[in-house]
């Protein structure tokens, strides 16, 4: 939809579009946006009912949104870099609205129709989920912050600057809901089973510290589409493109130039 709200830098370069993670916003591309910003139309648009687009008011699918997004700015086909949800988004998107799609890179996520197994993720999920259905704020925030420091390290073992960054962009698209509000977002159905019909490369850019399932479903997508490929951030956990900028910088960046040439 043309009413999202989203930076763009313009210009003639190939469009480069980043997809934020659930409850978080285009704000947590800070440290790829003027990287990339020299050789790229760079788009960093935030989700429906996150950030500083406004929440759902009928029913919705969040690659529909982000289709009508880049027809109305005329940016596709696009490459598609996604972390966590937005990993999901450029997979939908690719699946459901291929002319606009280029090439797709996730992070932390294979397609918008997750499983959950490992005994660490069962539980980090489940409290969080608790949190958010109580309408806990608070707890729904240290819940999400599990998944940043991921299940080998705790919060106090991330850098508190970006500590300090996804918890204002969770608290922000957190208190824009409520306990027990509709739930408008419409699922893409059968990913998995179409997965092998996406016809653009595909790079999977894994936190190695991200959580098993994570880490499984960004691998297992990599392994099924015709043209995929894997690379691995030493470090990081959920958020690589936060915690090492400059590594995922010139890991994409380096997959971006093979795809000029």
């Amino acid at each position: 939809m043309n009413d999202l709200f989203r930076l763009d830098t313009g210009g003639s370069g190939p469009p480069l579009v980043l997809l934020h993670g659930g409850f978080l916003d285009h704000g947590m591309w800070a440290d790829q946006i003027p990287y990339f910003a020299g050789r790229h139309r760079v788009i960093a648009p935030d989700a429906r009912g996150h950030g500083r687009s406004a929440n759902a008011t009928g029913p919705y699918r969040l690659a529909d949104d982000l289709a009508g997004l880049l027809r109305h700015l005329d940016a596709g086909p696009a490459v598609l870099a996604g972390v966590s949800m937005g990993a999901s988004v450029a997979v939908d998107t690719a699946l459901e609205h291929p002319d606009l799609v280029r090439a797709v890179v996730v992070t932390g996520a294979g397609t918008s129709e997750p499983y959950f197994t490992d005994p660490w993720t069962v539980q980090a999920m489940s409290s969080w989920h608790a949190a958010m259905a109580a309408g806990d704020l608070e707890g729904s925030i240290d819940g999400f912050m599990a998944f940043a420091a991921g299940p080998h390290r705790t919060e106090a073992d991330l850098d508190p600057r970006v500590t300090a960054r996804l918890r204002a962009m969770a608290r922000t698209t957190m208190a824009k809901h409520a306990a027990g509000e509709p739930v408008s977002l419409v699922p893409v159905r059968d990913t998995w089973e179409r997965v092998s019909k996406i016809g653009v490369p595909v790079l999977a850019v894994h936190g190695a510290l991200d959580s098993p399932d994570h880490l499984g479903m960004a691998a297992r997508l990599a392994a099924e589409v015709p043209d995929g490929r894997e690379a691995t951030v030493e470090g990081a956990a959920h958020y690589p493109n936060m915690e090492r900028p400059g590594v995922y910088n010139e890991i994409v960046g380096a997959f971006l130039d093979g795809l000029r040439r």
